[in-house]
């Protein structure tokens, strides 16, 4: 019996009636959650989510920046492949090259009958590759409203399925600072409003800075507390989104026929996490809710990144060839114009589906990933490369040479201009801010006894012939994913 079909039977899907599917990706969101073992930040709807689902425990984006991350998501391909190397808004103009049309989810999804929308954050281009049927108006900064605004595409009278793309911009960096804040360096607001003033229908969770838990990236100061308060904020206000979004399923009879994916584009907007291509950066929340399944609150170990996203939401919809690992009917994509470079044509997804291994909680052959960054905004050129199992995680810098560039929101964190101010030898997390801005060529670390990766063994000689090896498997996946930043190894 072919995997795919066992599976099916397994969780009792008999008939080709192709679910709706909701794909919610939030911004710059680490798996900071009750489900993932957090005690103090209040997520009680995505907590409920992950009782009534499958939850990931090793769920990875493939490069910690926004465009090129969400490029990632909705090609199956990676950003060094696809094009986006970058952001693509105002002057960055970073874009997926137009062949990508041929492999890219939404309009994919309409070619097997799916009415497709999308609501707030988008930031890919071009149209032309990532077009939508629907985009639906609303604050992305109000998750609640969002969801209230999807409410005619859920009591729309057809037959037709819908794919909904759902993307707040929260918690990411933005709206100010808190002027109260007693230091010098004053704390983001992560999109709330001042005063402790609430969103328009929002029960705004507050939190005191002394609760919080400092992650083992960042340093535990009081600026780093404040910031984390106001982050923990921001993600309980996505929570009351998801709530008002279930709810709506609820209402209007499709709860029972809809899969809901719950992910981020990548780690929390702090430095040492986005923007890189440490642990911190990568880890995303991943919670899959499939009314099919039978097996309720499971725990999935599998490895898996943002590339499985396309092609599993295909499968799901029954476009999906799995023998060749890409779509069932790719789309034309047109004639370049005169001196237009369309780039070159997938031949395959650079992930996989990962839907027959979705109610398994220790999947055997998913026990890697590779991650992939280039650009953040268009003045940060830093390449990284890095390969990952579940013993050994290699980088490799491109461009170590250089300082580490920063994130225009990153370098005025209240949380790194503290300890920049305290000089080079202060202490970032398990770093220095010396180590942190000027980095070696490649740097390896023991996943399994060192996940805060704060001891590179890539500088000492008792680790060369590791460091060879898993430098060896980086190379092929460079290869396997048509990386041109390969040739770097013959020329540098």
């Amino acid at each position: 019996m072919p995997r795919i079909f066992a599976f099916l039977v397994s969780v009792g899907i008999a008939t080709a009636k192709q679910p709706n599917v909701i794909l919610i990706v939030t911004d710059d969101q680490s798996p900071v959650a009750g489900c993932y073992g957090n005690p103090v930040i209040k997520t009680p709807n995505l907590d409920a989510l992950a009782k009534e689902g499958v939850r990931f425990t090793e769920a990875f984006a493939t490069t910690a920046s926004c465009s090129a991350s969400r490029s990632v998501i909705l090609t199956g391909l990676h950003n060094h492949f696809n094009g986006q190397y970058g952001h693509t808004h105002r002057y960055h103009k970073f874009e997926s090259f137009a062949s990508m049309r041929a492999f890219a989810l939404p309009q994919l999804m309409s070619q097997v009958g799916y009415r497709t929308a999308q609501i707030a954050k988008l930031h890919v281009a071009p149209e032309s590759v990532f077009h939508f049927d629907q985009y639906l108006p609303g604050s992305s900064r109000n998750p609640r409203e969002m969801a209230e605004n999807c409410r005619g595409l859920f009591e729309e009278k057809t037959d037709k399925p819908f794919f909904l793309y759902f993307c707040p911009s929260d918690p990411h960096r933005g709206g100010g600072v808190d002027k109260s804040f007693p230091g010098k360096h004053k704390p983001d607001l992560f999109g709330n409003l001042p005063d402790k003033k609430s969103r328009k229908g929002v029960k705004e969770v507050f939190y005191d800075p002394a609760d919080v838990v400092v992650p083992p990236f960042l340093p535990d100061t009081p600026e780093s507390r404040a910031e984390l308060s106001q982050y923990y904020q921001s993600c309980s206000r996505i929570d009351d989104g998801l709530g008002r979004l279930i709810e709506l399923l609820k209402e209007t009879g499709h709860w029972d026929n809809t899969i809901l994916i719950y992910t981020a584009d990548h780690g929390m907007a702090f430095p040492g996490a986005k923007t890189t291509v440490y642990e911190a950066g990568l880890r995303v929340p991943f919670i899959v809710r499939d009314p099919r399944l039978k097996t309720k609150g499971l725990v999935n170990k599998a490895m898996i990144s943002h590339s499985d996203i396309t092609p599993t939401i295909l499968d799901m919809a029954g476009a999906y060839n799995a023998k060749l690992n890409k779509p069932k009917k790719p789309l034309s994509f047109g004639k370049a114009g005169k001196g237009e470079n369309t780039g070159k044509v997938p031949q395959k997804y650079h992930g996989r589906s990962w839907l027959p291994i979705l109610d398994e909680s220790s999947a055997k052959g998913w026990d890697h990933i590779v991650a992939s960054h280039t650009f953040h905004e268009i003045q940060m050129y830093y390449p990284m490369r890095s390969y990952r199992d579940r013993d050994y995680k290699v980088i490799w810098n491109i461009a170590y040479r250089q300082p580490y560039p920063f994130a225009s929101d990153l370098w005025a964190a209240a949380t790194w201009q503290a300890q920049l101010e305290k000089g080079q030898n202060a202490t970032y997390g398990g770093r220095s801010v010396k180590s942190y801005i000027q980095r070696p060529k490649f740097e390896l670390f023991d996943i399994s006894s060192d996940p805060d990766e704060t001891r590179n063994l890539a500088e000492l000689p008792q680790y060369a012939e590791l460091l060879k090896e898993y430098q060896d498997k980086l190379k092929v996946a460079q290869k396997e994913t048509g990386d041109p930043w390969i040739m770097k190894w013959k020329y540098e």
